[in-house]
């Protein structure tokens, strides 16, 4: 009798024993179902989130190709059914990289022309030429990149060894700044410039009476104008190429500072297809045609287009003395510089600007250039409406004017130019203006941001170029010892800023990107090293390992 009873509570536990697991197992079963989805969890990582408190993280998930909650990887396992899981290897992890000032279609279109940048010499940029032409075949030979700043002989090449060489062949090759070319005597006359040809705003080099080749600014358009339009398949293949290049450096977002409709409706349609999966912010050329079409509208926004703003150029480049300064050249006396518009035509533009709901940017190099832009931009936006009007390059400011900086008139700059020019740039400006160039930090003290962007092709794409100018101010040769005006550098995290959310303020898309929050884009990058703990020497050499936008990887 008493082994039944010994059985029977055995087979009663046995029965509570499968019931529980049965109930356990109904609710591991309910829980999951009750999950939220999501596409990816990012782990392992050290996550720099510049959000406003710049905190970090180790993991967050995505979904719909937003970023859904960022936090702690086992607590978000838990919440989350997720589709797809990244180990970061403990590596370092950003936003993606916003360039806020670049030339994205020139870029892919030089993909296809004699590339002429780091030439030491005029021969070397000659060598390149008649290689390039021997592959080719070109009708028309373009190039770009030369700068003479970086030769032994510092004077602007003239155009005789390529007549010589090429007399049947046109050629006409741009300064790695795009504000002067040289062009061979048979390109000036297929452009039909001579020496009695008028022009305003620039240059035509003459020297004993006969043409040099060198054209500064403006007349520029006569050669360009002459040289055949790259076909619709040349053109799709230089935004790929752009598009490639730009990945490979960790850029999600890039402006295009200045393209035509043609180019903004081509770049629409690439991303309607999804070949071109780059997010681009496009600043309208100034143009009547273009002023005409777009003025009237509204700024025209996808998720990967953003068109909402006009380039106007003020001015010239200091290194081709084009620059508008207010006081005549340190190295050439009674030289001044130039706008390349009238004042008034600048004012009417600015004025049309500020009656639509685009945004006015403008390139402005010189002190004087500046001083017009600035006060202009100071006078139309008294109302203190959010219009956020941008100053590119914002490059030579007299002191008294770095006042009229805010965040609605906001300093666009390119800290690499600053160690491109360290070299010369005193011997244009004089000791006394330098105390208003390149200053970094009196421009993000004033305006409380700054837009950081390379300017490529003008400079290299890497954005580890760009940190490093604004927080060493050395080349990568280390010089100078002490640093370029180093009390003008940024600190890191600054310059993380300027490159990812101060960049996005810019665009008027800080809601949206710029950050790894939830609700924005899942634009992130995965760096071989931390940029914001390496030794500074170290940052110019850092590698992107992995990029993604849409929460997709496209590199």
């Amino acid at each position: 009798m008493g082994a039944f009873f010994i059985f029977m509570e055995k087979f009663i536990t046995m029965k509570r024993i499968l019931l529980v697991c049965l109930l356990s197992s109904i609710l591991i079963s309910c829980n999951s179902e009750d999950k939220e989805e999501a596409d990816l969890l990012v782990y392992n990582a050290e996550i720099y989130t510049v959000d406003d408190n710049f905190s970090s993280a180790e993991a967050f998930v995505t979904k719909d190709g937003k970023f859904l909650e960022v936090g702690n990887a086992e607590t978000l396992q838990e919440k989350y059914k997720i589709t797809e899981k990244l180990d970061a290897g403990g590596k370092s992890v950003f936003p993606g990289f916003i360039d806020g000032h670049a030339h994205f279609y020139m870029l892919g279109l030089q993909q296809q022309l004699v590339d002429l940048t780091g030439t030491k010499s005029f021969i070397e940029v000659v060598q390149r030429i008649v290689d390039f032409q021997n592959k080719r075949g070109a009708a028309f030979i373009t190039g770009r990149g030369w700068d003479q700043n970086d030769w032994e002989s510092k004077e602007f090449p003239t155009k005789d060894t390529l007549d010589q060489l090429f007399p049947n062949t046109p050629i006409a090759i741009t300064r790695i700044d795009g504000h002067a070319l040289l062009a061979n005597q048979a390109a000036l006359d297929k452009a039909g410039i001579t020496t009695e040809t008028p022009f305003d705003g620039g240059d035509i080099e003459q020297k004993d009476g006969k043409l040099t080749g060198i054209i500064v600014d403006n007349p520029m358009s006569l050669i360009t104008d002459a040289q055949p339009e790259p076909s619709t398949q040349e053109q799709v293949n230089a935004l790929l190429d752009a598009q490639k290049i730009s990945f490979e450096y960790g850029l999600t977002t890039v402006v295009d500072a200045g393209i035509d409709r043609e180019t903004i409706e081509l770049m629409d349609s690439l991303h309607k297809e999804e070949s071109l999966k780059i997010r681009l912010y496009a600043m309208i050329s100034n143009t009547e045609e273009n002023l005409d079409y777009y003025l009237d509208k509204d700024p025209i926004k996808t998720e990967r287009l953003n068109v909402r703003s006009v380039k106007f150029y003020g001015d010239g480049a200091l290194g081709s003395r084009g620059a508008a300064l207010k006081e005549e050249y340190s190295d050439r006396a009674g030289h001044f510089g130039a706008l390349l518009s009238p004042v008034e035509d600048f004012k009417e533009t600015a004025e049309r600007l500020a009656a639509s709901k685009f945004q006015l940017n403008t390139h402005a190099i010189g002190d004087s250039a500046n001083y017009l832009v600035l006060k202009t931009y100071d006078e139309l936006l008294e109302d203190g409406g959010d219009r956020r009007w941008r100053v590119e390059h914002s490059q030579v400011i007299d002191t008294s004017d770095f006042k009229y900086f805010s965040k609605n008139i906001i300093p666009s700059i390119q800290p690499t130019h600053a160690t491109s020019d360290m070299y010369w740039a005193e011997d244009r400006l004089g000791k006394e203006r330098m105390q208003g160039a390149y200053a970094f930090k009196k421009l993000l003290n004033q305006a409380g941001i700054v837009a950081l962007g390379t300017d490529f092709p003008v400079e290299e794409v890497s954005p580890f170029l760009t940190f490093y100018a604004a927080v060493a101010r050395q080349d990568t040769d280390n010089y100078p010892e002490d640093g370029f005006m180093i009390d003008q550098a940024l600190s890191r995290e600054e310059t993380l800023k300027g490159m990812t959310i101060w960049a996005a303020y810019a665009n008027f898309e800080e809601e949206e990107k710029g950050s790894i929050e939830a609700g924005k884009f899942a634009d992130f990058i995965i760096l071989d090293k931390d940029i914001m703990r390496v030794e500074a020497s170290e940052i110019p050499e850092i590698k992107v390992l992995e990029t993604y936008v849409n929460g997709e990887k496209v590199y």
